[in-house]
């Protein structure tokens, strides 16, 4: 799990937009991009190349 803290810094790397953390999915979806990145044991994963399409 992210800290609230955190949740509230974090950025898209690709368009600097705001993050939506999926807990249960372990995801940040941005929406913008319409894309998704990994958060790996409590650290997320915010590079261009592990972007994933949203589906």
């Amino acid at each position: 799990m992210l800290s609230k803290d955190l949740l509230e810094i974090l950025a898209c790397p690709k368009c600097k937009g705001r993050l939506e953390y999926r807990e249960e999915k372990d995801i940040l979806i941005c929406h913008t991009c319409r894309v998704r990145y990994p958060v790996t044991d409590s650290i997320p994963e915010l590079l261009p190349d592990r972007a994933e399409p949203l589906e």
